[in-house]
């Protein structure tokens, strides 16, 4: 049910997105099935989903990256007004806090793929199936 999530560090320069990207794309293939990136003045946290994440890792620390791998929670929803906000709603009844989010869609008609991260995903995997909102397997996202 968990996600692995590639969370690189990324100074805040011209060109350090490219190279992170370009090491994965010439340095073995690794395709990018979701992407996130949150910046500040100094540094940027690039999130990527990717079908081998270990060998993404390994690609990026040969190349100066700081790079870890962490768990992360996918769910289906609808991909019309009001989607994510339902989702939204639930977590928020349930005292559920994130520490972020971000959404891609597929090739299912009127579908996205939300990516979640609370502190404890177990709590957040428990509320999600009681409220029966499909959680999305990961060989499902690394496979699209």
């Amino acid at each position: 049910m968990k996600i692995s999530q590639l969370s690189i560090f990324l100074e805040n320069k011209e060109g350090r997105l490219w190279n992170a990207l370009d090491a994965l794309a010439n340095g073995g293939g690794v395709n990018i099935r979701a992407l996130s990136l949150a910046d500040t003045s100094d540094f940027g946290i690039l999130r990527i989903i990717v079908h081998d994440p270990e060998k993404a890792k390994k690609i990026l620390e040969k190349n100066d990256f700081i790079v870890k791998i962490i768990d992360v929670v996918g769910v289906e929803l609808d991909d019309t007004p009001g989607g994510l906000a339902n989702v939204l709603k639930l977590l928020n009844e349930n005292n559920i806090n994130l520490e972020y989010i971000y959404a891609f869609t597929h090739e299912k008609t009127e579908k996205a793929i939300l990516l979640l991260q609370s502190k404890d995903l177990d709590i957040l995997i428990n509320v999600l199936e009681n409220n029966n909102v499909n959680i999305v397997p990961s060989k499902e996202v690394y496979n699209l």
